[in-house]
């Protein structure tokens, strides 16, 4: 997978895609990074799906990888994980909505910043910041 995100031949992405439900998260992790690497809308739905991976890492992965691609079809799925039982995906989700600056993520936003979590706060402000 590494191999296969280093390059820059879109042609590779199908094959990435594919491994994306390999049984092993590391597998998954590192096609996603791979994927991002590229940067190709194409691979904005497969990367959404994996949103809803069991495996935390995997799922920040994605929000990274989402991150790179700044495609704004991925907003409402990134709200969704602001909802995430894990704190990095709902920081990683308020930062990578902050950047792709769609008021959509506004209010959802606004109701992180009564989350237990100091880092989580502080992330949705600077994302609601970035917004307006």
């Amino acid at each position: 997978a590494q191999h296969l995100g280093r390059s820059a031949d879109p042609s590779v992405i199908p094959h990435l895609v594919e491994a994306l439900s390999d049984p092993h998260p590391l597998v998954r992790s590192d096609c996603i990074q791979a994927l991002g690497r590229l940067g190709d809308f194409s691979a904005v739905p497969a990367l959404i799906s994996s949103l809803e991976d069991s495996d935390p890492l995997v799922r920040a992965a994605t929000i990274a990888a989402l991150g790179k691609i700044k495609d704004r079809s991925a907003v409402d799925a990134l709200i969704r994980c602001l909802h995430d039982r894990e704190i990095t995906i709902r920081i990683g989700a308020a930062e990578v909505l902050g950047s792709l600056k769609d008021r959509r993520a506004t209010e959802p936003l606004r109701a992180l910043l009564d989350d237990p979590f100091s880092q989580v706060r502080e992330a949705a402000e600077i994302a609601i910041r970035h917004i307006r």
